[in-house]
């Protein structure tokens, strides 16, 4: 427990490396109790943060500009710390492949400033073994020193849920591991001081890697239930959302919704499941299923809508479609994966670029990832089509009025509400053509 104690003295600091969704709230809340050195690679990233900028738009820029961490895009300032969390993406490849550049290029630069009695410990989301096959031998590498008797090692999967306002990094419960029992105590110990909710600890770091990646792969099943559920009752015609409210009158029934599945988590996280069932010879049935289903829905909408366009004998050449929401889920400007660029994509397939608008979004994020140039809500008149593909607040507040405003008067008013956020018999009264998920 000498390290924690120096920590907790502030005679040694903590280093975050990785400053994005995950990494920024962990380095700001630490910095309240110890003394942090927030590290990333990307020095525009760092410049706002000094600015007092949030890049991230989910801790704010008040709360940037109030907070103790030093942040910086300088390696040797690492060599400030002992205690080293790593936050850095881990996104998939081509061909859903696990792509795991950017936590073995952060392994690299914490190797070289590894000293001895130092502790490093992963956030990132990877498959059962990394840790250890992956990062360890890495950082031996870099360091010349030995994992267990040099320096320990320990993994605490990130639980963050960008956006939620509820459930904060405080108050979920944070499963930890070490490379030994007493690697797994000293960063209990060390996350102890911010995580309200406790600590849990794993029996090892393989479980704790696995029980990350599972949370999301049973979320992800369970809405591909969902969306394979609403492509069903769509054919016979009944509304899944009317059935959804009269079975969830049941007791154990699950409230899971259909809707696009994107994001840095949910949308990718079981495809490591998969990858490492693969390489022990098991190829995965229920969870590979639920990826195809889910990743299948934004071409399903846009499909549905061409569909409705050519019954209601609108020229499809000539059709104006207005689509609110490029986030990869409400309330949230994070547009990592998001499924929302299917049904651009596929609009534009049959020769249809609608107007986007999402408030929440930084137009040139949207442009440099995605070629998509975002558009005032100004611009949303005379439209033909209006799809609401991601419920943001500012949304989900406008009135059918507000919405009857956007349309072309002289035509059918056709209104896709991917999530089912409005009252459909409200607006099929009203005259619009109302479609949902």
């Amino acid at each position: 427990m000498g390290l924690y104690k120096e920590i907790v003295n502030r005679r040694e600091g903590i280093a975050v490396v990785g400053l994005g969704y995950v990494g920024l709230p962990i380095a700001v809340a630490f910095s309240k109790k110890i003394n942090v050195i927030g590290f990333d690679v990307n020095t525009k990233k760092i410049e706002g943060y000094l600015a007092g900028i949030d890049a991230t738009g989910d801790v704010g820029d008040d709360v940037i500009q109030a907070c103790e961490v030093d942040f910086t895009a300088d390696e040797e300032k690492l060599r400030g710390a002992r205690f080293f969390l790593v936050a850095v993406p881990t996104p998939i490849q081509s061909g859903n492949v696990p792509d795991l550049k950017y936590v073995q290029s952060a392994s690299r630069i914490v190797g070289k400033k590894l000293t001895k009695g130092a502790v490093v410990v992963y956030e990132s989301t990877v498959y059962p073994g990394v840790t250890e096959d992956v990062c360890i031998p890495i950082l031996e590498e870099e360091s010349g020193l030995r994992c267990g008797e040099d320096f320990k090692v320990g993994y605490s999967p990130e639980r963050i849920n960008p956006g939620d306002k509820v459930h904060r990094l405080e108050n979920i419960v944070k499963i930890v591991s070490g490379i030994d029992d007493e690697a797994r105590e000293v960063i209990a110990k060390v996350y102890e001081l911010v995580i309200e909710a406790g600590v849990y600890r794993a029996e090892s770091i393989k479980v704790a890697e696995a029980a990350k990646v599972i949370e999301n792969a049973q979320r992800d099943i369970n809405i591909a239930f969902m969306n394979e559920l609403s492509m069903v009752f769509h054919r016979m015609g009944i509304d899944t959302k009317a059935v959804l409210e009269a079975a969830g009158t049941k007791w154990n029934f699950l409230h899971f919704t259909p809707g696009l599945v994107g994001g840095h988590c949910i949308g990718i996280d079981p495809y490591y499941l998969t990858y490492k069932a693969e390489d022990t010879g098991y190829h995965s049935k229920i969870i590979l299923a639920g990826r195809h289903i889910n990743d299948s829905m934004g071409a399903y909408i846009a499909d549905n809508i061409i569909k409705i366009l050519v019954r209601s004998q609108l020229d499809i050449r000539n059709t104006r479609i207005g689509l609110l929401g490029l986030a990869f889920k409400e309330n949230c400007a994070d547009i990592r994966n998001t499924k929302v660029t299917d049904i651009i994509n596929e609009l534009k397939d049959y020769g249809v670029t609608p107007l986007v608008a999402d408030p929440l979004v930084d137009p040139q994020e949207a442009y440099e990832e995605y070629g998509i140039e975002l558009s005032d809500m100004a611009s949303f008149r005379d439209l033909n089509v209006v799809i609401v593909a991601v419920p943001h607040a500012p949304f989900v507040e406008m009135s059918m009025d507000d919405f009857g405003e956007l349309f072309n008067d002289h035509q059918t008013k056709i209104m896709i509400d991917v999530k089912g956020i409005y009252s459909k018999a409200e607006y099929e009264r009203n005259g619009f053509y109302y479609w949902r998920l």
